[in-house]
């Protein structure tokens, strides 16, 4: 016996940069290429690699706090400009509950 379910599609908030939560910005980011990123908001670990520095808020600091967008958009990392808005990894990103600690 074969029983049909009928699943109902719930359309999902369409993600484009008006409503874009910047999620992937508290992402750590490798430097792996020159872009030309400013000096300002690279972090250097021990070993000598290069990161997108984080600020105490875990947001990297090329971030407009106020607009989510990205301050250096044209000298931004690779990997930036590698990860797509609303691709698999940005929604996974986006269901993440972030809960800050004061």
């Amino acid at each position: 016996m074969c029983i049909a379910i009928n699943i109902k599609k719930v359309p999902e908030t369409e993600i484009t940069c008006s409503n874009c939560q910047a999620c992937c910005c508290r992402l750590e980011v490798l430097l792996v290429t020159d872009t030309g990123v400013p000096y300002e908001h690279i972090a250097v670990d021990e070993w000598g690699g290069e990161t997108m520095l984080r600020l105490e808020d875990g947001w990297c600091s090329a971030l407009d706090r106020d607009t989510y967008m990205c301050t250096i958009y044209e000298k931004r990392p690779w990997n930036c400009r590698e990860f797509e808005m609303a691709s698999y990894e940005c929604q996974t990103e986006r269901a993440i509950e972030v809960v800050y600690i004061y």
